[in-house]
């Protein structure tokens, strides 16, 4: 019993200490960029908000709303990650793997070039259709052959779904180029020049995919086990995928809408959890939701630096982490998978 409690307390006093990170993190997000703003100022803005100081007009329209957002996307993509990991019993399983995060943003360009689209209340529900219909389509291709659904095949599909998306997407602004840089953002992902506002449309679907992941938890526990494990033990494994595949879709198609294709978050921080905490998704869940927002929010910060005065897309900070892990990852799990009997 004491054991138990001591891993416990150690779990709590991780997660304390990552949201500590996470809010100088924030604070971080806030304070430093081409102008940099004392802390003191950070704090006046929030307290004695002055119009006529630019830096708090910085800090409120700019600043804070562009945090928020790293925050917030961070979070729901290395939660998607971790329920994909989960379901696919694949260490390579996330968003951006597997052609979701592809999806959402090929049907939110081809809406953007062809209809009379433009509000986002009215993108979400496109990028909905997109990752609802790459995450199928990714999900049967790998589940074909009498061996059933594997790690191999499921990458594999994936990468041929995202690589299709990519070069129809690309297809898409060859044929319409005039709207090229109302799209261009999507491509490269980014959290720059967001207005608070723009989250009202998908805070309601990020929360309830939040509290739904967080639900989950235990009913993945067993899941993770095998699935006839899980059926043994009397759960409906095809309603908990089911439901694990809608709230992937919510946490990925909300993040794509707002701010296009940012990669490799899902699949980085599942692992980076899992090594605190261990496979118990009860802490996962929580701790990969922290981590991935910490991730974010550092990036955005790195990428403004690099080449000022310009900055580095997200999307591109993000891969520049996550194509080394992933391939790490790879190797090890392919060889561990052949040198097993």
């Amino acid at each position: 019993m004491r054991p138990l409690l001591h891993q416990t307390f150690s779990k709590v006093l991780g997660l304390v200490f990552a949201l500590i990170l996470l809010s100088i993190s924030f604070i971080a997000s806030i304070a430093l960029g081409t102008t940099d703003i004392q802390f003191q100022t950070v704090v006046e803005s929030f307290l004695r908000y002055d119009m006529a100081s630019d830096e708090h007009v910085i800090i409120q329209t700019t600043r804070l709303p562009r945090a928020v957002f790293a925050s917030l996307i961070g979070a729901n993509l290395a939660v998607a990650g971790a329920l994909m990991q989960a379901m696919t019993r694949n260490p390579l399983a996330s968003p951006s793997i597997f052609g979701i995060n592809s999806g959402a943003v090929f049907f939110v360009v081809l809406a953007l070039a062809f209809l009379p689209i433009s509000r986002l209340d009215q993108l979400i529900w496109i990028a909905f259709l997109g990752a609802g219909i790459s995450a199928f389509t990714v999900y049967f291709l790998g589940s074909l052959g009498r061996e059933g659904m594997t790690p191999l095949k499921i990458v594999l599909a994936g990468s041929a779904m995202s690589a299709l998306f990519s070069s129809m997407t690309q297809g898409m602004l060859v044929l319409n180029e005039s709207g090229l840089q109302n799209v261009m953002f999507w491509l490269a992902g980014s959290v720059a020049g967001k207005d608070i506002k723009d989250l009202l449309p998908v805070l309601p679907y990020m929360l309830v995919a939040g509290i739904t992941a967080l639900l989950l938890a235990y009913p993945v526990n067993i899941l993770s086990t095998g699935e006839d494990v899980a059926k043994g033990l009397g759960q409906k494994t095809g309603l908990v995928k089911v439901v694990i595949a809608i709230t992937v879709i919510l946490l990925a198609g909300s993040s794509v809408a707002v701010a296009g294709s940012i990669g490799f978050v899902g699949l980085v921080m599942p692992h980076i959890a899992r090594f605190f905490v261990g496979i118990d998704y009860r802490w996962v869940i929580p701790y990969s939701a922290v981590l991935g927002a910490i991730l974010l929010l550092l990036a955005d910060v790195a990428g403004r630096f690099l080449i000022m005065p310009q900055e580095m897309p997200l999307g591109v900070m993000t891969a520049l982490i996550g194509v080394p892990f992933f391939i790490y990852t790879a190797r090890t799990e392919f060889r561990s998978k052949g040198a097993s009997p």
